[in-house]
């Protein structure tokens, strides 16, 4: 991918993080945009025990809020079944082993390797948060998206099996920029060292880098 650079700091448990891709995919058509993705965490594995102490409000806060910006954008939009991380949410209890989200993850790291990571995360974030596919862990549907993106499968499945320390490593890597960066959410985009938090920074992000050069894209 060409075009102007920046840092798009991404979790495949964020539902802002899943918006904000099918937005940035709609900008890159009319803008000459090169996101550069850097994976992390989500929140219940970066931070142990949050679900245990977060306000009760915030939950139903962000179910609300994430239909409404789903609806006025016209986004397909439903919590994933299952949930990209194992967890009970009545008490809040993480689960030790998270198969779901680590096997995704160190698969959008190897994409990003292979460079193409961002089309990686558009199919398939839309593969589990779009609500038309339950089960979405099971059979081919991850491998589906990463053909859809223009990766070799076999390639991809044993990068992400083989090297999954390095992987992880990598993750890590990416959240110690995040935090570098100023700011510890996501989505998060970053453009020569300025954050921009929330899929709703993106206009100023587009103002910024028209600023510094952006152009839109051919007809």
């Amino acid at each position: 991918m060409t075009g102007l650079s920046f840092d798009f700091y991404f979790s495949f448990r964020s539902p802002y993080s899943y918006l904000a891709s099918v937005l940035m995919a709609r900008a890159a058509q009319e803008w000459d945009l090169a996101p550069r993705l850097r994976i992390v965490w989500p929140i219940a594995l970066r931070i142990p025990g949050f679900f245990k102490t977060v306000n009760p409000l915030w939950p139903p806060y962000l179910a609300r809020d994430t239909y409404r910006i789903a609806q006025m954008h016209d986004i397909a939009y439903a919590w994933p079944r299952p949930d990209p991380i194992v967890m009970d949410i009545g008490s809040g209890e993480v689960a030790g082993e998270q198969p779901y989200i680590r096997r995704v993850s160190r698969l959008g790291v190897a994409a990003e390797e292979a460079g193409r990571g961002f089309e990686f995360v558009c199919e398939a974030a839309q593969v589990i948060w779009s609500g038309a596919t339950p089960n979405w862990h099971e059979g081919d549907h991850i491998a589906q998206a990463a053909t859809r993106a223009g990766l070799d499968v076999d390639a991809l499945e044993r990068v992400a099996r083989d090297e999954a320390d390095r992987l992880d490593a990598v993750i890590a890597a990416n959240e110690a920029a995040q935090k570098a960066a100023g700011h510890w959410g996501v989505p998060l985009f970053v453009f020569e060292d300025e954050p921009f938090f929330g899929q709703d920074r993106i206009e100023a992000l587009l103002w910024r880098m028209r600023q510094k050069g952006l152009q839109r894209r051919a007809a």
